[in-house]
């Protein structure tokens, strides 16, 4: 497990040390109000009711799929199983995240929501070797994440894992429009593109993977979102072309009509704000330099 520490460098260097008191229902209310920019998930409920219990906190996150947090609170709290428990449970109530959903973000939002890759976050002072162990067997989406706070003005988030884990099959599929291929699944747009672009995807797919180990994969409906604590690129394959949107500002990017757009204001699938065309191994290359923005500036 890592070792984090901070230091001040104002006046000399002095090394900050953590808070060590338990986790408190203030520090709850803090992130639950910081959703958003902590996590890049919409805050929804907190001591969501369920049959068998409460979960902590409930969101969605930027692909419109569930987050579910749980606290640890001490180290005898198995908070990861848990997690699990919940993560099941909400799996087999969805009219009920539905309907909370179309309560707080209204009905367009809830038509919205993608089962195939919810997701749960476990916060603690600190998690055991075993549970990092644990959670990868598990190969399940949930990710620790550890928290450090130093006094009133500082705290921050260290990552321990990044998942990867094939998503939920049984909500993959959406109706295909007839003489439309815009709405396919992405797998089945996967299967059906030419050889040359399956190539070219997978060649994409392990060079944003091998940016850093806190980069996951998120295989959602129809769109690969590849995050780390927000999303970074979001991929699209179709039959003469692989389509990504990078998390980048255009204004800051040479644009290039046909290759390199500014879609701000745009309707598409996935997040980001710039649009690049990838129809070749040398159009990838040029690529390259804006993916490791991406993920550096991320």
């Amino acid at each position: 497990m890592a070792d984090f520490r901070l230091f001040s460098i104002k006046n000399g260097v002095t090394e900050l040390a953590p808070e060590q008191a338990a986790f408190e229902r203030e520090l709850q209310a803090l992130l639950e109000k910081n959703m958003a920019a902590f996590f890049g998930v919409t805050f929804l409920k907190t001591e969501y009711k369920t049959t068998t219990g409460r979960m902590d906190s409930i969101g969605i996150d930027e692909n419109n799929c569930p987050v579910i947090f749980e606290y640890k609170r001490s180290m005898s709290e198995n908070v990861i199983n848990q997690g699990l428990f919940y993560l099941d449970w909400l799996l087999d109530h969805k009219a009920d995240f539905k309907l909370l959903v179309m309560e707080k973000l209204g009905v367009e939002k809830a038509g919205q929501i993608d089962w195939s890759m919810p997701c749960v976050i476990c916060i603690a002072r600190n998690f055991t070797k075993f549970d990092e162990h644990a959670v990868n067997q598990m190969q399940r989406n949930i990710k620790l994440v550890k928290y450090h706070q130093y006094g009133d003005d500082l705290i921050a988030f260290e990552f321990l894992n990044a998942p990867q884990v094939q998503p939920v099959t049984e909500e993959v599929a959406v109706p295909v429009k007839k003489n439309s291929k815009g709405d396919k699944p992405f797998r089945q747009r996967l299967e059906e593109a030419p050889e040359i672009y399956r190539n070219l995807y997978y060649t994409i797919h392990d060079y944003i993977l091998s940016l850093g180990d806190d980069i996951s994969e998120n295989q959602l409906k129809l769109y690969v979102a590849f995050k780390k604590i927000k999303n970074v690129v979001c991929a699209e394959i179709y039959q003469n072309s692989i389509l990504l949107h990078l998390r980048l500002d255009p204004d800051t990017v040479e644009l290039e009509p046909g290759r390199v757009e500014d879609v701000r204001g745009k309707g598409h699938w996935g997040t980001g704000d710039l649009r690049v065309y990838i129809r070749d191994l040398a159009d990838f290359d040029r690529t390259k330099s804006l993916l490791d923005r991406a993920y550096a500036e991320n």
